[in-house]
């Protein structure tokens, strides 16, 4: 009797897929200054500390009209609380958070946020998505995508995203998308 429910459950067990060893998510979240808690404010900026992803610690600062985001228990400690895009820039309005269950339980591997950032010296926008790595002691920028430009960019900038952990922010240079316009590079 044992022998008829076994072989008809392995049977059943050998047609579904193996896992994948790495799966992605996303998850998101407002960027409203409203909600975040100014930690310092002068005349030559702020930072303020932001609701992240299921309370992962989230830094916003604001100096010389661009806008710095950082993660983690020591944000102003890591590469990318001084990294910016180079022109006049404001952040848009979301987060996006990709997530890795490659350890067990999805973790925050890294973010996409669109900058807003001026073009040149004129008073034309351009939209850039830069995709941060999230890796205490070795958080920073590894991807910039013209927005703009690729009609693709959501995409583009998830794939960038997904390769997170891999990257070396004391020796890498971050990865611009083939067509990129939003500043020289």
């Amino acid at each position: 009797m044992a022998t008829k429910i076994i072989v008809p459950m392995l049977a059943l067990l050998a047609l579904t897929p193996p896992a994948t060893a790495a799966q992605f998510d996303s998850a998101y979240t407002d960027i409203n200054l409203d909600d975040c808690t100014v930690m310092n404010s002068d005349d030559f900026g702020s930072t303020w500390a932001c609701p992240g992803y299921k309370g992962y610690p989230l830094w916003i600062g604001e100096g010389d009209l661009r806008f710095f985001i950082s993660y983690g228990f020591d944000s102003g400690n890591e590469i990318v609380a001084g990294q910016t895009p180079p022109p006049f820039n404001y952040l848009g309005p979301k987060l996006e958070w990709r997530l890795s269950n490659a350890s067990g339980g999805f973790k925050p591997i890294a973010t996409i946020v669109r900058y807003f950032v001026q073009l040149g010296d004129t008073d034309k926008q351009g939209q850039v998505l830069v995709v941060t790595q999230i890796e205490p002691g070795n958080t920073c920028h590894i991807g910039y995508i013209d927005a703009v430009a690729n009609s693709n960019a959501n995409q583009l900038a998830r794939d960038i995203a997904d390769k997170a952990g891999n990257f070396d922010c004391a020796s890498a240079s971050p990865t611009f998308s083939a067509k990129f316009q939003a500043w020289d590079n």
